[in-house]
């Protein structure tokens, strides 16, 4: 599963993407999880408004920093 975290290095995105990881690690599955701050390759997926979670692909949400919880029902 790869897992994206875009946003362009604010508070929130940086939190998203420490909630991502705790997310995956209490799942138990395994993940590959990044960091997006190009604002191109953050467009390219159609999301205006950020952080942002892509999930193989496909955009999951965005504009919300979600909890640990919240990312575990995504996976």
């Amino acid at each position: 599963m790869k897992i994206e975290i875009l946003g362009t290095g604010c508070a929130k995105c940086k939190k998203l993407y420490e909630n991502t990881l705790e997310a995956v690690k209490q799942s138990g599955k395994e993940a590959q999880v990044t960091k997006v701050e190009d604002i191109k390759q953050i467009a390219s997926y159609g999301v205006m408004s950020t952080p942002a979670v892509v999930v193989d692909g496909v955009v999951k949400s965005s504009g919300k920093l979600l909890s640990p919880e919240e990312i575990k029902v995504m996976l």
